[in-house]
């Protein structure tokens, strides 16, 4: 298959084969048939080179719950039909694909130390609850799959913890702010949060040495509690709930 040769969608690629996307993603992670990756998993295909390599081939269409027109917002399905690709993370927001790097030291040291803290805090307030980490998907809202790095679903929560995923709204999420993803958490994470009515909303910089906690209220968010460097954060909201940042960012 070469470059100059018109190139086309997988929805496009679907619709003109009159199969789903889940099988052209099938097909194209078992390489059976050619396609060009353009990167940032974006793959084109020829419509004549497909047809050649399928021809004479038996073609078996998954069942999809749903239908997958060109353009469609991508769903929990679709993810889970994505071909694999070590060393990167992959989301759903708002029905858009968005792939990242793997998190560095740093953004890995203070998410694990933040996670002893809150594991230490609810055992001893809500030892029904639990503190999860990435990787562990939550589908908060429909066309969103997202990879918090700490979460938190409450004892009275239980239900919305699934086999395989999180199917609903922690009551805290934390966002540990990397180079690659801090426009995406500030921003786009944030407003899905918000619109799924996550109530508790917090950013962890390594960088700047800083967290931020916000609180949802009236359907938006509030900073009710934030510190740098060598502060001690305690947040309203969680009595007892101490917090030393400069624990975060050591060794």
């Amino acid at each position: 298959m070469t470059i100059n040769k018109e190139l086309i969608t997988a929805q496009a690629l679907a619709e003109a084969l009159d199969l789903s996307v889940e099988t052209i993603w099938r097909y194209t992670r078992e390489n059976k048939i050619p396609y060009i990756e353009l990167g940032s998993r974006q793959y084109r295909y020829n419509l004549d080179d497909v047809i050649k390599a399928l021809s004479g081939s038996t073609i078996k269409e998954n069942a999809a719950p749903y239908e997958t027109p060109p353009g469609k917002k991508l769903t929990y399905q679709d993810y889970l039909d994505l071909p694999e690709e070590p060393g990167y993370r992959f989301e759903i927001l708002e029905g858009m694909l968005i792939k990242e790097p793997s998190p560095s030291v740093i953004h890995q040291r203070a998410s694990r130390k933040l996670q002893r803290i809150l594991e230490d805090y609810f055992e001893e307030v809500d030892p029904e609850g639990e503190v999860f980490d990435a990787p562990l998907d939550v589908t908060p809202l429909e066309f969103n799959v997202v990879q918090p790095d700490l979460f938190y679903v409450s004892g009275e929560q239980q239900s919305i913890v699934k086999e395989t995923r999180i199917d609903g709204q922690p009551l805290l999420v934390v966002e540990v702010l990397s180079p690659s993803n801090r426009r995406k958490d500030r921003l786009q994470k944030m407003q899905i949060y918000q619109k799924a009515g996550v109530q508790h909303y917090w950013l962890v910089d390594p960088q700047d040495q800083s967290l931020e906690c916000f609180a949802w209220h009236d359907g938006v968010y509030a900073l009710v509690a934030s510190g740098m460097d060598e502060d001690v954060v305690e947040h309203p909201n969680f009595a007892g709930l101490s917090i030393e940042l400069k624990s975060l960012w050591s060794k």
